[in-house]
């Protein structure tokens, strides 16, 4: 009897063998989110203080003066609250799955398994943040008697969907750029900080008034999640065009970052 060994489609995701090893999942989730909270006093509960200090340090300092230049529908704390849950699950997946495969480098080493289980691990522990933050921010709204549409039930999944689709393809291939090139371990705080200020986290697209910088800002793949997920909120609208641009810009880099990773991961136990 012969067996043929043949590498595997580099352009194929392996989704048969990412069920197969589905178990490791909740393996590495687990793993870092224990990680991430050990030895805290805390625990958990940062999970829910970083996005809420944060929206009361923007309400204290620029809540006043955004509220006058733009028209918001809501509560300034309200409206970055919305904001900066949504984004904590981009900027802490986008940090840990770019430095994910360093960071398991002995594992990859040692043992097979899907490598892109690793980086997409990393985005559940962001996603893990987000519900925990996602209590706090309910009960605000219903504190400050914020009212839902029903445009909520399908918003609220459609944005953290985005998110993730978004957070998944950059992290994906600043991992892979990372094993092999160890600048991006000091470029990836850079740009997270960078895309913040990039993205209508802590104000409204609105106050942005030239129309190249509006379609400049409309590529941000971050967007577009935050937008609809706000869209929910007291009737806010969202701006479909640019959205869709930032939906688009979200899939090009997915197929990108998921095109070089498997490009690339043949040599990972080699290069981290």
């Amino acid at each position: 009897m012969e067996f043929e060994i043949k590498p595997q489609n580099k352009f194929s995701l392996g989704l048969k063998e990412l069920w197969e090893y589905r178990e490791l999942f909740y393996f590495f989730t687990l793993r870092d989110i224990k990680v991430k909270y050990k030895q805290t006093v805390l625990g958990f509960l940062w999970a829910i203080l970083q996005p809420l200090i944060m929206a009361l340090l923007f309400t204290f300092v620029l809540g006043k003066a955004i509220s006058t230049n733009s028209s918001l529908s809501m509560p300034y704390m309200v409206f970055a609250l919305s904001g900066l849950v949504v984004w904590g699950i981009f900027s802490s997946g986008l940090n840990n799955a770019g430095n994910s495969m360093v960071t398991n480098a002995n594992i990859i080493k040692k043992i097979y398994f899907p490598r892109l289980i690793i980086p997409i691990s990393s985005v559940l522990v962001g996603l893990f943040d987000f519900f925990m933050a996602l209590i706090v921010f309910l009960g605000y709204c219903f504190y400050k008697d914020i009212h839902f549409t029903l445009h909520a039930l399908i918003y609220f999944p459609l944005a953290i969907f985005l998110t993730c689709i978004a957070t998944f393809g950059a992290g994906s291939l600043l991992a892979a750029l990372n094993v092999k090139y160890r600048d991006f371990r000091y470029i990836i705080p850079f740009l997270i900080q960078f895309l913040f200020f990039a993205t209508p986290v802590v104000y409204s697209p609105t106050m942005i008034t030239n129309k190249y910088v509006i379609w400049i800002f409309a590529l941000n793949p971050m967007a577009a999640p935050i937008d609809i997920f706000r869209a929910s909120i007291a009737g806010e609208s969202f701006n479909l065009n640019s959205d869709l641009i930032s939906i688009a810009s979200s899939l090009v880099i997915l197929i990108i970052g998921l095109v070089y990773f498997r490009k690339t991961e043949a040599y990972f136990a080699d290069l981290a």
